[in-house]
C-alpha cells in the first residue's frame, strides 16, 4: 500500500514537472517571438527602408550621379537608340514573380503525398517565404553595389549622344575630352541621367543572380539520377540559365551597354550568387534531410511528380 502510494507520488511529481517545463517553453517561445519582433519593426525595417531610400535617390538623380565626361565624335558612344528588348519593368517583373513561382512548386511537389492538403500548401509556403527571404538579401546586396558603381563611375552609354545631346557636344571639335556638360535632349529627365550611367550593367548583374540562383537550387533541391525523369529539372535549369543569357547579351545588341559592363555585371552577379548559396543558404544542405525518410536523401519517397524511384 505504502508502495502504490509512493507511485502515485511520484507520478503526480512527473506529470506537474513535464507541464512546468512544457510552460517554460511556451513562455520562453513566446518572449523570444516578441524580442524578435521588436527587433524586425525597431531595427530591421527602419535599415531596410533607409537601403530602399537611398536606391531610390540614387535612381532619381537626387544623390548626384558622377559625370565621367567624354570624347567628341567618340564613335563608341554615337549609336542611335533603338529600345531595350528587355525593359527595367520586365526585368523586375520576372525577378520577383519567377523565383515565387518555382519555390512554390517544387516545394509543394516535393511534400510528401500523405501530408494532408491545407499542411503540404502551408509547409511549401513557409519553407518558400524563407527561400524567397534569404534570396532578396543576395537581391539588395546586388542592387546596391551596382547602384553605388555607378554613381562613382558614371560612365557614357553606347547610346549616350542620342540619349544625352550634351551641350557642349555641339562646338567641340576633333576628339577634344570635355569634363562638364548638360543633356539637352527631349527624353525625361531619367533618360538623360541614365545615359551616362553605363557600369556597370544592373540588367545583366541581377539577371544572372536570378537564373543561377534558380538553377543551383534546382540541382540541389529536386534533381536526381535515380527519377523517372531525368530531363525535367535540367530543362527549367536550361531556361533559368538562358534567361539571364538572353538578359546580359540583349545589352549589348540594344547597344545599352558595353562589353566589359556586362562583364563586371556578370561577374558582381556571380558574386552576390556565391555569397548568397554558401553563406546565406548553407549550399542548401537545410534540403538534405527535409522531407526525406534517409539521410542524404533529396526528396521522399512519394510525391506529385516523383513518386517513385529506380533502382540504381
Amino acid at each position: 500500500m505504502r508502495e502504490e502510494t509512493e507511485m502515485q507520488h511520484l507520478t503526480t511529481y512527473g506529470t506537474v514537472q513535464t507541464r512546468d517545463i512544457e510552460s517554460h517553453t511556451t513562455k520562453s517561445r513566446a518572449c523570444r517571438t516578441r524580442f524578435n519582433l521588436r527587433w524586425l519593426l525597431g531595427v530591421d525595417l527602419p535599415l531596410l527602408l533607409i537601403v530602399l531610400a537611398l536606391i531610390g535617390l540614387f535612381e532619381l538623380g537626387i544623390i548626384p550621379n558622377r559625370k565621367a565626361g567624354f570624347f567628341c565624335n567618340d564613335a563608341a558612344i554615337s549609336f542611335d537608340y533603338t529600345g531595350e528588348t528587355v525593359t527595367s519593368l520586365i526585368l523586375m517583373t520576372t525577378i520577383f514573380i519567377i523565383p515565387i513561382g518555382v519555390f512554390m512548386i517544387t516545394e509543394y511537389i516535393f511534400t510528401p503525398n500523405e501530408i494532408p492538403l491545407s499542411d503540404r500548401t502551408m509547409r511549401a509556403f513557409l519553407k518558400s517565404s524563407w527561400l524567397f527571404k534569404t534570396y532578396l538579401y543576395g537581391f539588395m546586396m546586388n542592387l546596391c553595389i551596382v547602384e553605388v558603381m555607378k554613381g562613382i563611375v558614371g560612365n557614357p552609354r553606347p547610346v549616350f549622344f542620342a540619349l544625352c545631346q550634351p551641350d557642349t557636344a555641339k562646338t567641340c571639335n576633333g576628339t577634344d575630352f570635355v569634363s562638364t556638360f548638360e543633356c539637352t535632349s527631349s527624353y525625361s529627365r531619367w533618360y538623360r541621367m541614365d545615359s551616362y550611367r553605363s557600369f556597370p550593367s544592373g540588367h545583366t548583374s541581377l539577371s544572372v543572380y536570378c537564373g543561377f540562383f534558380l538553377a543551383w537550387y534546382l540541382q540541389k533541391r529536386a534533381f536526381n539520377w535515380s527519377y523517372r525523369s531525368e530531363l525535367v529539372v535540367p530543362v527549367v535549369q536550361l531556361l533559368c540559365v538562358s534567361y539571364s543569357v538572353l538578359c546580359s547579351l540583349t545589352r549589348i545588341t540594344d547597344r545599352m551597354h558595353h562589353w566589359w559592363d556586362v562583364l563586371i555585371g556578370s561577374a558582381i552577379g556571380l558574386i552576390t550568387l556565391l555569397y548568397t548559396v554558401i553563406f546565406l543558404n548553407d549550399n542548401f544542405s537545410y534540403f538534405n534531410t527535409s522531407d526525406s525518410g534517409e539521410e542524404g536523401g533529396t526528396a521522399p519517397t512519394r510525391t506529385v511528380l516523383f513518386d517513385e524511384r529506380r533502382d540504381s
